[in-house]
């Protein structure tokens, strides 16, 4: 069996996140995303719309996605890699050569991001439209 791991916050779902959860499923056969605890979030001075354990929920839901483990801080992915056998690492290409240390224990894949859509540029529309 080929595991594949993903990292990010996935808040306010959108297009984006399903189509990278998507193609790195394509890339194996068991889908692990991890998802950035409330708590690291904090430490990363984020804020997330829905609590880790509701966004837990929302992305168990999706076919692609097999296992939902938390994110607690940016120094646990080699032991993730480790601890769950993973054989292939997913990122977004905006992190492209941020995460190739990994390539010592795993194939690194950055795929590209879908264009015009981002958490962020949800909640900059949602601020203008509630401000216009």
């Amino acid at each position: 069996m080929k595991k594949v791991i993903t990292y990010g916050t996935f808040d306010l779902l959108h297009t984006g996140h399903i189509n990278i959860l998507r193609r790195a499923k394509e890339l194996g056969d068991y889908l692990i995303v991890a998802i950035s605890a409330d708590e690291f979030n904090a430490l990363k001075g984020k804020e997330a719309y829905y609590s880790f354990e509701q966004r837990k929920a929302i992305l168990e839901a999706i076919r692609y996605v097999d296992e939902v483990i938390p994110e607690k801080n940016w120094e646990q992915k080699v032991t993730d890699v480790q601890k769950h056998d993973v054989d292939v690492f997913v990122m977004g290409d905006d992190w492209e050569g941020k995460f190739d240390f990994l390539k010592n224990y795993c194939q690194v894949v950055y795929l590209p991001r879908t264009v015009g859509i981002s958490t962020t540029k949800i909640k900059n529309d949602l601020q203008l439209s509630n401000n216009g």
